[in-house]
């Protein structure tokens, strides 16, 4: 659908480009369309050529390769809003006019910036021109990413795989339009984050996947262990494991991106030591004298087996000096006074963020090099800019400082930008310039980063002076200078009202989107006036660029899909300046297009331009125009194009589009009513046999009435195809009628055989795209209708099992997976294992399955051969003819299993007698089958609990066992030296084929 024909449907699904909003000065009617768009799976908008995203938090199957090849090539407005829209306009246009772009992608950290960046990756991939050199480029331009994400992202309250750092990416194409290399800038790592990690937090991916998925012979060459809680680094946030994100999968990943990206063996085996060393470095410990100074021995100083030492190729007493002592310059000579253990500390964490933050340049930097292109002719670019977006937490610290002040950079170059383009726009068509009003926050810029006076050169000031500069000396130089400024205010310099909002050690900023209060506390570093300069780098790159802009929003704090926040969405807009760069977007005119597109959609509301206008496109327009009654007011006639001042005025016209179609089509049917009507599949015959005769004429007949007959007739099967996309017409029905028909016949012949086949449905064309969805429902009905009548009573059973055991272990226990085939689940009791003596003591309970297990004894855990045996009323364990233990359903506690792919369970049982036995630690081969049974039987589904690392157990009354469970390359069952059972189990099961699921 068109954008135009889509505000038919305006009150359903809202309008697809807010500049048509006629209340475009009302941030409710915004809310309202960003909404209702929300709710309909739209999660695109235009404001012009500024893309609107929302995060779904759900697939909507709208990134396909058909959907590629349907954005490709098509002008921007004339499908429904889409990021490959902007990125093949972007690509186009720096094609047709030879110059360089940039994309904008900004939005809250899990807004889906990352994956934006992404789209327009995949999509510059698939689009570009193809040769085996071009594609080991388009190879490295993706797996960049991988690369990049690993050592840059981490694990947040408000994303599972958030960007910690800006990036700006250079793709280079040559004249043809082949991406033939690329470059990459990194803005603002979070270095921090190396050393400390909130609650619910992660380090950085890399640190995890090094751990988890690395070499056994890799671990042990750089010391580690594969164990995230035995590193500081890594456990401060109390998540080292994340559900959603698999470390030894994505460690795979990274080496293969690595590989490819042409690193080294060396270079890999060094980018390893260091990230190793990082993590050691974390693990060093300080013991402190009695006056609170580090001593000065060696074993004040406690190293992981040294291994930081050796990975850093650094001395160890260098070392253990820097990181315990200052030196102080006296004259000529060098005195070393020593740290006290919190100064030390801190020294440890800034050597970590240190070594961390060069890496992660270097690692930029060799990536720019197999990126870059060695032709030296002139490249076009288009660049991606993914950034943090503006943002306001609880405690802001010196880093949100930055991440903000390069948001109020750019609002200030995207006002720039956009009312810079629409001046030459408004220029280029000989419109004359209205000025633009909008809030020019240069006066916050320049609060920032003005020489001498702005924040930045106060703080490098205070960190340069001689004698000791703390937070509150900054604060104090901070107030003498900024007094009266009406963008900054402190405790000191506030009002008695808003002192009470202000700590002590605050300062609070009126941003362009709002007011943040920033802590000043611990943040004197250097790193302010690099940060600008390279800011400022960035904005000179931008300024020679021609911008487009993605915004991306978070519906919601929860992840969740069809869930719309507007409280939280509200907020984003502001923050954005959405609203801000609306209002500039709508000073002037709301719509424009060229004279041909505006033509010949609406040439039919007026008798002159219909059916066929043989003037230029500019005066139809005015034809038209004049005879719908535009008044002068509402419209400007431009050089190319057509400008709308209204969005009500573009409405009307395309609601009297709608009545004119319908009349139109009443006239046709009308006229043509004499036509006899036959049934839909005998028309489609006929036009099928009809269109074949034609073409046999044409080669069969050589007489030059009937070639020129055929040739007629050619012409009109032409003329069909040209105009397939056009309402039903005399011109197109017999070809139509040919698409129809031959689409059912293939369509039958390739007919899906199964419900769980869901990609041999044939695609439909256009005409055929409705009648193709009912279609496949019928069918799907029918397969399903097929596939339940054929289900016995015993498959019924079978599958209600299967569905109990996945609800219990699927996603909890590791080598579910491998249990789950077609095969078919147990329905069996096993009377015929047992003994004939134990059989008829416990026959009249009703025997209702039995399995050979092993049980551990509960003092030495000796291994026992045992069978278990449930009735319908009690557990029994029993060796031979002999019966050892039994245990009544109502004093089984619960059953526990670990987390990883061993076959042990532990029945946890009531003991409130000393002479009573204890649990059973039993091993069983037919895990999922016994315990599903189990369930089953004492119809109870909540009796099994899944746990990691140790299970305690009761040996009797008042003793307690403990088993301890981890995983390794093969299995091993033993008892460890603190008296525990060591289970250990393999990382790849093979489950028992009769214990498949």
């Amino acid at each position: 659908m068109s954008m135009e024909g889509s505000l038919t449907a305006r009150d359903r699904v809202g309008i697809q480009d807010f500049v048509l909003l006629d209340a475009y000065t009302s941030e409710t009617a915004f809310m309202d369309n960003l909404r209702k768009r929300f709710n309909e799976n739209l999660i695109y908008t235009y404001i012009g050529t500024l893309l609107v995203s929302v995060n779904p938090y759900k697939e909507l199957g709208i990134y396909t390769k058909k959907q590629m090849d349907i954005y490709m090539g098509v002008n921007f407005f004339e499908l429904p809003p889409h990021i490959f829209a902007l990125a093949d306009n972007v690509y186009r246009t720096m094609i047709s006019e030879t110059n360089n772009h940039f994309i904008l992608i900004s939005g809250e950290s899990g807004a889906g910036k990352t994956e934006a960046s992404k789209k327009v990756l995949q999509f510059y991939a698939v689009c570009c021109p193809s040769t085996r050199l071009l594609d080991n480029v388009r190879d490295r331009l993706l797996l960049s990413n991988p690369v990049l994400e690993a050592f840059g992202n981490a694990k947040t309250l408000k994303n599972d795989n958030s960007s910690r750092f800006g990036k700006y990416m250079d793709i280079q194409f040559d004249h043809q339009g082949a991406a033939v290399g690329g470059h990459v800038l990194s803005y603002l790592l979070e270095k921090s984050r190396v050393v400390h990690q909130n609650h619910g937090e992660r380090n950085f991916h890399i640190f995890y996947q090094l751990v988890e998925g690395g070499e056994d012979e890799l671990l042990r060459w750089l010391g580690l262990e594969r164990n995230c809680q035995n590193y500081r680094f890594l456990i401060q946030g109390e998540c080292a494991k994340v559900s959603s994100i698999n470390d030894k999968s994505d460690w795979k990943t990274v080496q293969k991106a690595l590989t490819i990206i042409e690193f080294s063996e060396k270079d890999i085996e060094h980018l390893f030591a260091i990230l190793a060393s990082v993590l050691h470095l974390g693990n060093v410990q300080f013991g402190a004298s009695a006056l609170g100074y580090v001593l000065s021995t060696d074993t004040s100083i406690k190293f992981s087996n040294n291994y930081a030492l050796e990975l850093l190729g650094i001395p160890s007493n260098m070392l253990r000096e820097g990181l315990t002592h200052r030196k102080i310059e006296a004259k000529a000579e060098e005195v070393l006074s020593p740290f006290t253990a919190e100064h030390a500390k801190y020294a440890r964490d800034a050597l970590a963020k240190a070594i961390y933050g060069r890496t992660f340049s270097w690692l930029v930097n060799k990536i720019n090099e197999s990126l870059a292109n060695k032709d030296s002719t002139r490249k076009t670019v288009i660049g991606l800019l993914d950034i943090y977006g503006f943002e306001v937490f609880d405690v802001n610290s010196f880093e949100q400082f930055c991440i903000n002040f390069c948001n109020e950079k750019l609002q200030q170059l995207f006002i720039q930008l956009t009312l810079k383009s629409e001046q030459e726009e408004y220029e280029m068509e000989g419109i004359e310039w209205e000025p633009v009003p909008y809030f020019n926050n240069k006066i916050i810029c320049d609060l920032v980063e003005e020489k001498h006076r702005g924040i930045i050169s106060i703080l490098d000031e205070e960190c340069l002076r001689p004698g000791e500069a703390t937070d509150f000396t900054f604060l104090e130089k901070l107030e003498e200078k900024m007094c009266g400024h009406p963008h900054f205010v402190t405790h000191k310099l506030a009002d008695q009202k808003t002192r009470k909002t202000l700590e002590r050690g605050d300062f609070r900023l009126l941003h362009y989107a709002g007011e943040v209060t920033y802590s000043a506390a611990g943040k004197l570093f250097n790193v302010a006036t690099q940060f600008k300069s390279s800011l400022s780098g960035l904005t000179e790159i931008l300024m020679t660029k021609e911008p487009w802009y993605v915004r991306c929003l978070k519906p919601n704090h929860c992840k969740q899909p069809d869930r719309f926040d507007d409280v939280m969405v509200r907020h984003q807009v502001k923050y954005l300046g959405l609203m801000e760069h609306l209002r500039v977007r709508r000073a002037g005119f709301a719509y424009r297009r060229r004279y041909e597109v505006f033509l010949k959609r609406y040439k039919a509301l007026c008798p002159d331009t219909w059916p066929h206008w043989k003037g230029t496109p500019a005066e139809g327009v005015q034809r038209l125009i004049k005879h719908l009654g535009y008044k002068p007011d509402e419209y400007k006639i431009g050089r190319t194009k057509i400008f709308i001042r209204h969005p009500r005025t573009l409405f009307a016209t395309e609601d009297a589009f709608e009545i004119c179609k319908h009349e139109l089509a009443t006239r046709i049917q009308a006229k043509y009513k004499g036509y006899r009507v036959k049934g839909q599949y005998q028309r489609q015959r006929e036009a099928a046999t009809k269109i074949e005769t034609c073409w046999r004429g044409l080669q069969a007949r050589k007489e030059r009435e009937r070639r020129a007959w055929a040739v007629k007739v050619i012409k009109k099967f032409i003329k069909g195809f040209m105009n397939r996309n056009q309402p039903v017409s005399m011109d197109n029905s017999e070809y139509l009628a040919f698409v129809r028909q031959s689409y059912l016949t293939r369509l039958k012949d390739n007919l899906p055989k199964s419900v769980l086949d869901k990609t041999t449905w044939l695609t439909p064309p256009p005409i055929m795209q409705e009648a193709s969805v009912f279609l496949r429902k019928l069918h799907t009905r029918l397969l399903v209708r097929k596939y339940v009548r054929g289900i016995s009573s015993q498959q019924k059973v079978q599958l209600q099992i299967k569905a109990l055991t996945s609800d219990i272990f699927r996603g909890r226990k590791e080598n579910y997976p491998q249990s789950i085939s077609l095969c078919s689940f147990f329905v069996y009791s096993g009377e015929k294992d047992i003994n004939i003596k134990v059989l008829q003591q416990i026959c009249p309970e009703g025997i209702k399955y039995s399995v050979p297990v092993i049980k551990y004894d509960r003092n030495g855990f000796r291994p026992r051969f045992r069978q278990l045996i449930f009735t319908q009323a009690a557990a029994y364990l029993v060796e031979e003819a002999k019966i050892k233990q039994r245990v009544n359903y109502s004093s089984l506690k619960g059953v526990s299993v670990s987390n990883l792919s061993d076959n042990f369970l532990i029945l946890h049982v009531s003991c409130d007698d000393t002479k009573q036995k204890g649990d059973l630690v039993l091993q069983c081969s037919y895990l999922f089958e016994a315990l599903t049974k189990l369930c089953v039987v004492t119809k109870n589904h909540s009796l099994i609990k899944v746990v990691q690392g140790s299970v305690r157990f009761d040996i009797q009354p008042g003793k307690e066992g403990f088993v301890d469970f981890k995983s390794s390359s093969e299995a091993m069952v033993y008892r460890a030296k603190n008296g525990h059972l060591m289970v250990v189990g393999p990382h790849n099961a093979i489950v028992n084929s009769r214990d498949k699921s």
